[in-house]
């Protein structure tokens, strides 16, 4: 009897013990498992990188072989290599990690879900959807982004070092090509800004590294000069700067005259063109630009300013019909001559204050005449010419004396003077 309550317990403890080494079987098993899984994914994604170093490694080395260098700044120098493969190269490599890393790391969490629990993988539909539904409002700007890079770069459009001008839904940008992923875009301008540029907003891109360029220089020159002996002269210098040992390698093609580009006013636009290397297009322009300046100097040929002849848009286009409006000339403004003020009368007073009241005024009685108003003394023009005014007739009754001439009268005697008569 005092046995079985011990041989229960130790039922129970073996009971107990059977279950917990299972459960730690299953948990240990699972662990194990997925434990396997993040080991494999993890050397999966090695030997995938490692791969992927080895391939652009190889590619690297041969553009370097081919072209006889030792590191990527002498591979850029030279001009036999293709340097647009080794960037295309390694830009294509660092996304191919990218996305090797992204899908390992994926699958790599499916699985671990699967193995804990078979039922979460049904709960996770929803959450899938829901993720769906985000990508596709909410995050379709990244998808975009992340599709127009990987574009961008397996279409080799764009590469490091690239001198691009990329049109944007909201402007634009000009600038040299510093970083490319497969979302952004990393341009710097002349003046040192980096604008980070979403390659989903890119709507076009001009490339002006890719291939060949084009140095074109246009001169002025007088109406009057010989235009052949001009441009037989330029050629010759072109020429000549295309056979120097220090540029000749930055020229692909000879050069040329295209001939008289355009006439304005009293100047002759010549053009002058030289294909060159893209990345010596500017240095090229600019030597040659200083070698023609000299050679028209030495000719005695004056060089005009080209700001009213070189038409570079709306701003500079001045004579462009429907740029700006012609030029006129201002037009008088003519005043209308005002008329003179007008004097307006007025009632000289002739009472003093000192004089009595006037009496009050009564009304006339109908059968009394008006008293006649007294006449206005009519006014002569400053200019009209005085009347003569005639001495007065003598009295009959007063004696005449023999002098006629009186003290008192002292004009007697004078011949009479009219008006304007100066003497």
């Amino acid at each position: 009897m005092n046995m079985l309550p011990s041989a229960i317990t130790a039922d129970k403890v073996a009971d107990w013990w059977t279950e917990a080494l299972k459960v730690l079987g299953d948990v240990g098993l699972k662990a194990l498992n997925c434990l396997i899984i993040i080991v494999v994914c993890v050397l999966i994604a090695s030997a995938l990188r490692v791969v992927i170093r080895r391939v652009v490694r190889r590619i690297v080395s041969g553009a370097k072989s081919k072209a006889n260098v030792d590191d990527t700044q002498a591979l850029e120098r030279s001009p036999l290599a293709d340097m647009r493969l080794v960037q295309r190269t390694r830009t294509l490599g660092t996304i191919l990690q990218n996305i090797v890393n992204v899908s390992l790391v994926i699958i790599a969490l499916i699985l671990v879900v699967n193995t804990v629990d078979n039922s979460l993988l049904g709960s996770l539909t929803l959450l899938t959807a829901a993720v769906g539904a985000g990508l596709g409002f909410g995050a379709q700007n990244i998808v975009k982004d992340v599709l127009n890079g990987m574009f961008i770069v397996a279409e080799d459009q764009v590469g490091i070092g690239d001198v691009v001008e990329l049109r944007l839904a909201s402007g634009g940008a000009t600038g040299v090509v510093e970083y490319v992923s497969v979302r952004v875009t990393q341009v710097r301008d002349v003046n040192g800004t980096l604008w980070y540029v979403r390659n989903g907003e890119i709507t076009h891109l001009g490339n002006m590294s890719q291939g060949w360029a084009r140095a074109i220089v246009d001169l002025g020159v007088p109406a009057d000069a010989d235009v052949p002996a001009v441009e037989d002269a330029l050629l010759t210098t072109a020429q000549a700067l295309a056979k120097d040992p220090k540029w000749r390698t930055r020229i692909i093609e000879k050069p040329e005259i295209w001939g008289l580009e355009s006439v304005e006013g009293d100047t002759l636009v010549i053009r002058v063109v030289m294909k060159t290397r893209t990345n010596a297009m500017d240095d090229v322009a600019r030597e040659l630009r200083m070698r023609l300046r000299d050679t028209l100097l030495g000719m005695d040929v004056a060089v005009p300013s080209l700001e009213s002849v070189q038409l570079s848009g709306p701003e500079g286009a001045r004579r462009v019909h429907g740029a700006n409006p012609p030029r006129t000339r201002p037009t008088p403004v003519t005043t209308t001559p005002s008329a003179p003020e007008r004097g307006f009368w007025r009632r000289k007073r002739t009472e003093s204050a000192s004089a009595p009241a006037a009496p009050a005024q009564t009304k006339p009685s109908p059968t009394t005449k008006p008293a006649p108003k007294p006449e206005k003394p009519k006014k002569t023009p400053p200019n009209a010419p005085q009347s003569l005014q005639l001495p007065p007739k003598p009295d009959p009754q007063t004696p005449a004396s023999s002098d006629p001439q009186t003290p008192s009268d002292p004009q007697a005697g004078q011949d009479p003077q009219t008006p304007g008569d100066d003497r």
